[in-house]
């Protein structure tokens, strides 16, 4: 997934879950771990860093 695409899904998903995003896209990044797509779990652990920028600092 390309950086722009990244930065869509973190603002959509902050947007809809507000501070449980983070913690949706690690739940996602682990079924897809767990299922075996390596490429996606790297995707959804991009967009999780993404979601923690649009934090902010201090906002772990």
């Amino acid at each position: 997934m390309d950086a722009l695409k990244t930065a869509q899904y973190a603002r959509a998903l902050y947007t809809a879950h507000g501070d449980r995003a983070e913690a949706e896209a690690a739940q996602k990044m682990r079924e897809c771990e767990a299922a075996g797509n390596q490429q996606e779990a790297r995707d959804w652990q991009a967009v999780r860093g993404a979601i923690r920028q649009i934090r902010g600092p201090n906002q772990s």
